[in-house]
């Protein structure tokens, strides 16, 4: 199964579920490794000049940089490709608009078959609840992830 991993950059428990879900078999999409070489060259806004914080105007010129640009495209593509996504917590904005994403495309019809998973790892502190994971399966630990991703049919 082809599963998009969504989360943050500084998730520390982002690189263990990428090799937890590889381990069990499926092509993950790996953000900090888009490439799956082992060689880091996901986007990250620091690549931008003057990444901080931006007045609207930046920030609309900032999304327009070739950077920005590339790395939206490749994670777009493997996320509408994704039989699976998993939102990885704790996570950011970014990671919940490409959960929301592709809950919407399975809500909406657009696949045919599909899961959205939030994924809450052992050991982190605990997490205010979000209503729209209604739709989602949540898992904690390994074995719950597995089971529900045994349970979707591709």
């Amino acid at each position: 199964m082809k599963i998009y991993v969504a989360s943050s950059w500084r998730n520390p428990h982002q690189p263990e579920a990428v090799r937890f879900l590889r381990s069990i078999g499926h092509a993950v999409y790996d953000f900090r490794e888009p490439d799956g070489e082992g060689i880091p060259g996901g986007f990250q806004w620091e690549q931008i000049p003057s990444w901080q914080p931006w007045p609207p105007s930046a920030f609309r010129a900032c999304l327009q940089h070739p950077m920005a640009a590339a790395g939206h495209t490749r994670d777009m593509e493997a996320l509408r490709d994704a039989d699976a996504c998993v939102l990885v917590l704790p996570c950011n904005r970014s990671a919940h608009t490409e959960f929301g994403f592709h809950l919407g495309r399975i809500e909406c019809g657009y696949r045919e078959f599909g899961s959205a998973i939030v994924y809450y790892p052992d050991g982190i502190e605990q997490q205010e609840p979000e209503l729209m994971y209604r739709d989602a399966k949540i898992c904690s630990g390994g074995r719950e992830l597995r089971a529900a991703l045994d349970a979707v049919s591709v």
